[in-house]
């Protein structure tokens, strides 16, 4: 995975040499810096493919510097963080972070994490592509492009993270039909998140909200407590 750059922002020099150490492990080109006004310049200028982030920073909070890189990148995030509360957890993913680890972590549990989301590069890198899949028009004026990372509703964009855009394009494939949980983590996720549960419904809770504020009415329900259903039209 030599071709993958990984940014490491953390003010805390031993937690910086670890994750570096971890991330050198896996072949990745390493970056290291200590305050959120460095993560977002050196993510702007050097494209990073990875960044580890944490959340308490001496110059801003981490999650204000996830929202920021949202803005620009499509960079895996992975939030390292002291703060081991469902709060802080459904801040940071409903932000955009892709994983969430709690300080003292493993560092392999780290290095898992990190491989599995770098075997699965964003679909919005294939952008470019010349010859990109068409995206999904949906019924209710919904459209969704997993290559080219977009969805839109009556022609207005959705501001969604990655995750979240990649949940809508996997739900939109079978429009009217339940998704269960592992389904969907599996599809989005390759099925190898921890606590793949948890991170489902937090993004389908982020998307179903963004999709109501966007649409007036609820285009995501539950089926029988543990499956997921897009419902564009009605």
């Amino acid at each position: 995975m030599s071709e993958h750059r990984a940014l490491v922002v953390d003010d805390d020099p031993d937690v910086r040499d670890l994750v570096v150490m971890v991330l050198e492990g896996l072949g990745l080109e390493t970056r290291a810096v200590g305050t959120g006004r460095d993560a977002v310049s050196t993510a702007r200028e050097w494209a990073p493919d990875l960044v580890t982030l944490d959340l308490t920073l001496p110059d801003a909070d981490g999650t204000e510097v996830c929202r920021e890189l949202r803005t620009f990148t499509d960079a895996y995030v992975v939030m390292i963080t002291g703060r081991d509360t469902e709060v802080e957890r459904l801040v940071g993913l409903e932000v955009g972070a892709d994983e969430y680890l709690v300080k003292p972590f493993s560092p392999r549990e780290l290095k898992a994490r990190a491989a599995a989301l770098l075997r699965r590069p964003r679909v919005g890198s294939l952008a470019a592509s010349p010859s990109p899949s068409a995206p999904l028009r949906l019924e209710g004026g919904l459209v969704v492009s997993r290559e080219q990372q977009f969805a839109t509703l009556d022609g207005v964009p959705l501001p969604l993270t990655p995750p979240e855009l990649d949940l809508l394009a996997t739900l939109a494939t079978r429009p009217g039909q339940p998704w269960a949980r592992e389904a969907l983590a599996a599809e989005v996720w390759s099925g190898e998140l921890i606590e793949s549960d948890f991170v489902v419904d937090v993004q389908v809770a982020g998307l179903r909200r963004k999709l109501r504020n966007a649409a007036g009415r609820d285009l995501i329900s539950t089926v029988g407590g543990s499956s997921y259903q897009l419902d564009p039209a009605r």
